[in-house]
């Protein structure tokens, strides 16, 4: 049940990290305040389609 997705960072658009995530707990877009190394700063980073 579990997948695999890819973040990428909403300001510059960066794809920085693969995480994994279960389908049915969490059905819709995840998004995460992660780092991005492109933007130096911590960023909201969501699920790329």
């Amino acid at each position: 049940m579990r997948i695999n997705i890819t973040l990428e960072c909403k300001d510059c658009g960066e794809q920085n990290y693969r995480v994994s995530k279960n389908r049915r707990n969490q059905p819709d877009k995840m998004s995460i305040n992660k780092y991005c190394p492109r933007c130096n700063t911590r960023t909201v980073h969501i699920e790329k389609k």
